[in-house]
């Protein structure tokens, strides 16, 4: 009798240890395989939240088929205490250990709320954008200008939000007075800037700021980048170019950049200046003459007098040989690389063409020419 109990009991302990394996299985295979999330969503996970509200929350939008599976995987897998505050992106069909490893891994937030501060040539604003997890795509949901406006409650909120990222934009052609105004208003940034940065040593782009870091540290991470993009294009640049260093590759690429918005002239332009150089042409480049006027404290905001053409100042290049001094403003990569890189013409001039483009010659007569047609489309404007 004792022999068949055992027998028996040998038999069911079998039989617990295959449903306990194949269980495991299962709830390995669970954890791992594609879910049932049909559209990517933002995931936001509160400061003191754990694994249990937050498996609840996913359920609740159907991101997991099983809560107690996907806490049971994230335990199994070392990651219930490491749940980190913010929000996540969760692609479609995320399995739950991508969910687990997304929430889990640090970092800044992926998705949600951010407030970016657009420093513009002529404007300065604020916007508040929110991630749409079905394009992926930043909605703009408010924009205010600083100086003239009051902030915009929704403002006010996302400041006060944990997971809400904030981001400096520098257009191409700002001055570094410029930047320094922006940066000394935003007050999740600390400490002060003692100096203005030098004119053309910040790199026009996208910069993440934390909470708390000093405005001296994010100048110097828009200078390394500048300094990075600088010594790149001088390595690759072509050869008999009349520029002796990277100092005068600046300020060439700082005109070059006030000069023309547009992509496809950048080269073209650069080829006019450079021709003139090898040439010993001045410049006679208005965008220096505002310079003199302005130092880069403010846009002028109208066109320049006879008098002011007329008068001598270290930026003049129409009173001055070669380049001025410095740079007149904070050029992009992509004037950067066209002064060091200039498409191959015998360019002397240009002129706008009235569509927001230039008209270019090699010789004055073609110049007048294009001039004459320029003022003839401004008298027309004038007319309407």
């Amino acid at each position: 009798m004792w022999r068949s109990v055992a027998s028996n009991g040998l038999s069911f302990l079998l039989v617990a240890l295959f449903l306990l394996g194949a269980l495991v299985l299962w709830g390995r295979n669970e954890y791992t395989t594609t879910g049932p999330l049909e559209q990517a969503i933002c995931l936001r996970v509160e400061k003191g939240s754990d694994m249990k509200r937050v498996s609840r929350d996913l359920l609740s939008v159907s991101a997991i088929g099983n809560d107690t599976i996907f806490r049971l995987g994230a335990e199994y897998t070392g990651k219930s205490g490491k749940l980190k505050a913010g929000s996540f992106l969760i692609p479609a069909t995320a399995s739950m250990e991508a969910i687990s490893e997304l929430i889990t891994r640090g970092g800044a937030s992926t998705c949600g709320t951010e407030i970016v501060y657009r420093i513009g040539v002529t404007r300065t604003s604020v916007q508040v954008r929110e991630l749409d997890p079905k394009t992926n795509r930043f909605d703009k949901k408010a924009e205010f200008n600083p100086e003239e406006e009051t902030a915009p409650e929704i403002f006010e909120r996302a400041k006060t939000l944990n997971d809400t990222r904030f981001r400096v934009l520098m257009a191409e052609g700002v001055t570094s007075w410029q930047v320094r105004q922006v940066l000394m208003a935003i007050d999740q940034l600390t400490g002060n800037i003692a100096a203005v940065p030098d004119e053309g040593t910040l790199a026009p782009d996208s910069y993440e700021i934390r909470l708390g870091e000093t405005r001296q540290a994010v100048i110097e991470r828009m200078q390394a980048a500048q300094d990075m993009i600088l010594e790149t294009a001088w390595k690759n640049r072509v050869e008999g170019l009349p520029l002796k260093s990277l100092q005068e590759a600046l300020i060439l690429a700082s005109i070059v950049e006030k000069e023309t918005g547009v992509p496809t002239e950048r080269r073209q332009v650069a080829s006019v200046f450079i021709n003139r150089l090898n040439r010993s042409i001045r410049l006679q480049t208005d965008p220096t003459v505002i310079y003199g006027i302005t130092k880069g404290e403010k846009t002028l905001g109208r066109g320049l007098r006879r008098s002011e053409l007329d008068r001598k100042t270290p930026w003049n290049t129409y009173r001055i040989d070669g380049l001025p001094p410095t740079p007149i403003a904070n050029p992009g990569q992509a004037s950067i690389e066209a002064v060091l890189n200039p498409e191959d013409t015998n360019f002397l001039f240009f002129v706008a063409n009235g569509t927001g483009g230039h008209i270019f010659a090699e010789t004055l007569n073609q110049h007048n020419a294009n001039v004459k047609k320029w003022r003839a489309i401004e008298a027309g404007k004038a007319k309407k």
